[in-house]
């Protein structure tokens, strides 16, 4: 007779097929979100070197207000 403890239990195997499966998206997304993150703090501190070392200063340019949209 065989162990009713060493055999593979189906709702369990899908379950944790499940959970891998949302696991892995979750994963994926954070570590898309990491990269770009990192890639946007090099990309600022490149230019902050450039500046730095060509003496050019970055100042804050204000955008003109928008037009406001008129009612009919």
């Amino acid at each position: 007779m065989s162990n009713p403890w060493t055999k593979t239990n189906p709702l369990m195997s899908m379950w944790l097929s499940a959970a891998n499966k949302a696991a892995g998206s979750v994963r994926g997304q954070a570590t898309a979100a990491a990269k770009r993150q990192v890639a946007s703090s090099q990309a600022d501190l490149s230019r902050q070197i450039v500046d730095f070392w060509t003496g050019t200063t970055r100042t804050a340019v204000k955008s003109k207000p928008s037009a406001k949209k008129s009612r009919r």
